[in-house]
């Protein structure tokens, strides 16, 4: 501000003016302090976000990619040191451990399978060597020393010749009277006129669709056996083969919108043949990863997987189309497409923690205290589903009123006051905007004993598909994007319940390839495998 040096006037009127003018000089100044520190503020915020952008970069290159945190046994301390700034901080006092340490067991080998077939070798000594060093008296045979050696004797490949005897009437050809020919009928194939049978079928099948094999890479496989089979044949006989399996896709369908609760997810997939630089695949499912007949809360719910390719498109139309008038709880993460479903919505706690797991990286350590009072609050929902992981359906539900309510009420809050303190454009600000925008479906975990609490059941329905990808990289054109989807299916399906994919794809063909309608006995639930 400029020195005032001149004698005051005598007058008011002049004084008023020379406030005013003064009034006006501090204003300007003030108007340009405020322009400065909105410009400093400005550049601080495009600093602090270039840096979490680079640690994000940095993490995703060389950092690990489990999301557990290195300090996660201490999160519940963590808040403490952020209480002073955070009056509604989560009661962090750790419980008492009561579980006793364990001490450090020598690893074991584990038998080999006993239902593996034996062959016994005898190693002896020579005869010369069966009589005492001492006394030359004959050596008796005391015991014996048994090491099981794993052998793995490689695959097999023949040709298997029908061969269809005739029978026609001697007597009628005899007397020119029209010949009667009898043959048995030609067996029954899954593709027929070609020379794949159901086993070799199933073979292709799991090489590509559960291991990952690349058709190409199955072609040198079998050059190693002398046999010439195209990449095209074999792509032909998927689409066949999936084309076989539609009925009892379409029946599994049908079962898994009869259950209460279904989760879902969504995946990319490249398709040569579509002008678009990403397509979508699609997957629903229910109950659990495995047979769990010693959780209560899975019983009498269907272990089935299913994937939907629809042109390859991401749009609402696609779990419209699938659900069709499925009412009841469909879970998913925050993706606006499945808000067009008549379904009542869940949402993902994984997904939200994710978010706060990414800010935690972007921050760093020495600036994640905030962060950590979120997840903290997170870990403490997920150690609650664990204690009550095995209850009863009401009982559980019981217990989420009872335990998760009040953290979540607390949490609520706690995120409500750290949205009007955090930068939007920040990392936790995306975080607690997320959790802001889903709270509804977030909460809703805790209205039904039958949900989850977050959508990983999908997420490792789909990661088969995510990992095969890597390895076959596209497909060619929209129909065989949907054949993936259809084995894919059943094959996650066939391991959702407990059974041996190529076991149960080799029985699924020879018997489709003989009465297409009999699926009920082809459920991986009542299907009978010798």
């Amino acid at each position: 501000m400029t020195k005032y040096t001149q004698p005051l006037p005598d007058n008011i009127a002049s004084l008023q003016q020379l406030l005013l003018e003064q009034q006006a000089l501090l204003e300007s100044k003030d108007s340009e302090l405020e322009a400065k520190d909105s410009k400093i503020f400005e550049l601080n915020q495009s600093y602090q976000t270039l840096l979490e952008q680079f640690r994000l970069a940095q993490h995703h290159r060389f950092g690990r990619s489990s999301e557990v945190c290195e300090s996660q046994g201490e999160l519940f301390n963590e808040a403490e040191t952020v209480a002073e700034d955070d009056t509604l901080a989560v009661d962090t006092t750790p419980e008492p451990d009561t579980t006793s340490a364990k001490t450090k067991e020598k690893p074991k080998r584990k038998p080999l399978p006993a239902h593996l077939p034996r062959v016994q070798v005898i190693h002896d000594i020579d005869e010369a060597d069966k009589q005492c060093d001492c006394c030359g008296h004959q050596l008796q045979k005391m015991g014996e020393d048994i090491s099981e050696k794993l052998e793995f004797i490689p695959a097999k490949v023949r040709v298997i010749e029908n061969i269809r005897l005739k029978y026609s009437c001697q007597y009628c050809e005899k007397h020119g009277t029209q010949s009667n020919i009898k043959q048995a009928p030609v067996p029954s194939s899954p593709i027929p006129r070609g020379y794949a049978t159901p086993s070799l079928l199933s073979q292709i099948i799991t090489s590509k669709y559960q291991y990952a094999l690349p058709l190409y890479r199955q072609e040198s496989m079998f050059k190693q056996h002398g046999i010439e089979i195209n990449r095209r044949t074999m792509s032909d006989w998927m689409m066949k083969s999936g084309a076989l399996f539609k009925p009892l896709y379409q029946l599994l369908r049908e079962i898994l919108l009869s259950q209460p609760v279904i989760q879902a997810d969504e995946t990319t997939v490249k398709v040569i043949n579509d002008a678009r630089a990403k397509s979508y695949i699609w997957v629903y499912c229910s109950g659990v990863d495995s047979p769990a007949s010693n959780n209560i809360a899975f019983k009498g719910r269907r272990n089935i997987v299913l994937f939907d390719y629809q042109d390859g498109s991401r749009s609402g139309a696609c779990p419209l189309k699938f659900l069709g008038d499925f009412k009841g709880y469909l879970q998913t993460d925050g993706y606006a497409a499945y808000h067009k479903v008549n379904a009542e919505l869940i949402g993902c706690w994984a997904h939200a923690r994710r978010k706060f797991v990414e800010a935690q990286t972007a921050q760093g350590k020495t600036k994640a205290g905030k962060v950590n009072v979120a997840i903290s609050f997170i870990q403490k929902l997920y150690v609650i589903e664990k204690g009550i992981a095995d209850l009863p359906v009401d009982e559980k539900l019981k217990q989420r009123q009872i335990k998760s309510d009040p953290i979540l009420a607390d949490f609520k809050a706690w995120l409500d006051k750290s949205a009007l303190q955090v930068s939007s454009k920040s990392k936790l600000g995306e975080a607690i905007k997320y959790s802001l925008n889903q709270w509804g479906k977030l909460k809703r975990y805790t209205e039904s004993g039958l949900l989850n609490i977050d959508n990983n059941r999908a997420e490792r329905a789909v990661k088969p598909f995510v990992i095969g990808r890597k390895n076959w990289l596209f497909n060619i054109n929209h129909k065989g994007a949907e054949t993936s989807a259809m084995l894919y299916s059943i094959i996650e399906t066939a391991k959702a319940n407990g059974l041996i994919p190529f076991d149960y794809i080799n029985h699924c063909l020879e018997a489709l390839a003989k009465s297409p309608a009999e699926l009920d006995s082809l459920l991986p639930w009542n299907v009978k495998l010798g």
